[in-house]
């Protein structure tokens, strides 16, 4: 990604006298920087994450530090959003017993080192870190990540949707539109004529736009097979253990080990419930992604089948999976399917040596 602010001489349109930029030909960049580091503390200063539940209380502090790059460039309309940011946020926790009384007053950090244009589809790296690594700062720690990584990410998810919106440089925008132009009465009654025109051609646009994104919508399968050498049970044992999750994915996870029970992996991008189990044999589970549209969920299909001693073949069938996220990038399949190659499947035969 260029830096904010550079360019090659060669395309870069001279400005007019006037300071006009007709029809937005030449790039108009907007430095989204400090509007950025007003947004993430406007969004996650002072947030309540845990009131008192489990005799805990939970609260983000302050956005300590906002740093890297973010613009905006708009050309004849186009909006370009580019950003590299990294972010830390502190928090504090507390733990009482039954009566009242404060057993652990700690602080903690939430960094995230890389949110970038580039992965807008995809949910950033959190990090949560407590000054008491003690069995209640651990405590405290599970509960942030379970309970306040959510709430971080969308809050992220809410700036990458307003980036690709425009960011600060959108009411600008809007106001150019609306703006009449000088000149002689018959050239502004022209320019405001054509202007019209150009604002019903742009509607007329958008309303094709959308209604071609309501065609491309809908929903695929992912199928895959897969071969370990490892017995069927100790396979089904690995992606039903939370600790083994955490140990091959290096990221927080709870799985249930019950029917109906929830889990929650990949540091709470991914949570679902169990809902059908048979040891060795089968998982089926619902799984709902953050970065998917609200509401939308998926199912799980894993088969174990062990055709020799040690020899273990699982197949998945993974249904409902959205062709497009909340932000409208249309890669989720193929996002998902090298998810569960990469971050699974390979990552097990990595760290279990059961590859083939």
């Amino acid at each position: 990604m260029a830096k904010y602010g550079e360019g090659d001489k060669r395309w870069i349109v001279e400005e007019r006298s006037d300071g006009a930029n007709v029809h937005n030909w030449h790039w108009a960049e907007t430095d989204c920087l400090p509007w950025s580091t007003t947004f993430f503390t406007k969004s996650l200063s002072n947030l309540t994450i845990l009131d008192g539940e489990g005799n805990l209380h939970i609260k983000t502090k302050k956005v300590e530090k906002v740093d890297g790059e973010a613009y905006v460039n708009v050309r004849k309309g186009k909006i370009i959003p580019g950003y590299e940011i990294s972010l830390s946020l502190s928090w504090e926790g507390e733990a009482k017993d039954g009566e009242g009384k404060t057993l652990l007053k700690v602080d903690g950090s939430v960094e995230i080192p890389y949110i970038s244009d580039e992965n807008a589809d995809e949910d950033p790296e959190v990090k949560v870190t407590i000054k008491d690594e003690g069995p209640i700062g651990k405590t405290l720690k599970e509960a942030m990540q379970v309970k306040g990584k959510p709430l971080v990410l969308e809050k992220v998810r809410d700036f990458v949707q307003t980036m690709a919106k425009g960011g600060p440089a959108k009411d600008e925008l809007e106001a150019k539109k609306l703006a009449p132009k000088n000149g002689n009465n018959n050239t502004n009654s022209a320019g405001v004529s054509n202007e019209k025109d150009g604002v019903e051609k742009e509607a007329k646009k958008e309303v094709k736009k959308e209604v071609k994104q309501e065609e491309k919508k809908g929903f695929k399968t992912i199928t895959m097979s897969e071969k370990f050498n490892c017995r069927a049970k100790d396979m089904y044992e690995i992606l039903m253990d939370e600790n083994r999750w955490k140990g091959f994915t290096q990221s927080y996870a709870r799985i249930s080990k019950e029917v109906g029970g929830q889990i929650c992996i990949f540091d709470g991008s991914v949570t679902g419930s169990n809902l059908e189990l048979q040891e060795g044999k089968l998982i089926v589970q619902r799984w709902i992604f953050g970065s998917w549209p609200d509401g939308i969920d998926s199912t799980v299909r894993l088969v174990f089948d062990e055709p020799e001693p040690g020899v273990t073949v699982i197949k998945l069938i993974h249904t409902g999976v959205p062709e497009e996220d909340r932000y409208g990038n249309a890669t989720v399949v193929e996002n998902t399917e090298r998810g569960w190659r990469d971050l699974i499947f390979n990552k097990i035969r990595a760290v279990f040596g059961f590859g083939i």
